[in-house]
């Protein structure tokens, strides 16, 4: 039983992460590019998140019956990027400090940091990789020994 758990562990956690890198790469292509500002949070739990909460203006899609989108309003977001995941927040993600981010148009929240400000996150990408090929390779060799 605990092979089976391992292995479907292992699996879903290399799913995921596959699923992460390739939203983060596609939103860096194609995404809109934009400066976001770090907000300070009032709450003890959310300072504890290693990934900054982010704020960022973004017009809505041009949608005016004459299509020049005259009259649109900025929307202020307010979100964390994706695929940061340090044990500790980094110094330059201070509140008020600008972040150069990219952002999906058809969905805002869904930011990432852009590929100058984003440290070492192959590394994090290869250890949790890594941790995934592990808990499948255990979990596997399992189910073989009982087998047997």
């Amino acid at each position: 039983m605990s092979g089976l758990v391992l292995a479907v562990f292992g699996g879903v956690l290399l799913l995921w992460c596959a699923a992460e890198v390739r939203l983060r790469d596609r939103v860096r292509r194609l995404g809109v590019p934009a400066v976001a500002t770090v907000v300070a949070e009032n709450d003890a739990h959310g300072q504890l998140d290693s990934a900054p909460l982010l704020s960022f203006s973004v017009l809505p899609p041009a949608g005016g019956a004459d299509g020049s989108g005259a009259g649109r309003i900025a929307e202020l977001v307010l979100t964390r990027p994706r695929g940061h995941t340090p044990l500790r927040r980094p110094e330059r993600f201070a509140p008020g400090a600008p972040v150069r981010i990219c952002y999906d148009p058809d969905r805002p929240c869904r930011a990432v940091l852009a590929a100058g400000e984003v440290g070492r996150a192959t590394v994090a990408d290869l250890l949790w990789s890594a941790l995934g090929v592990a808990c499948l390779v255990a979990g596997a060799g399992l189910l073989v020994a009982v087998g047997r």
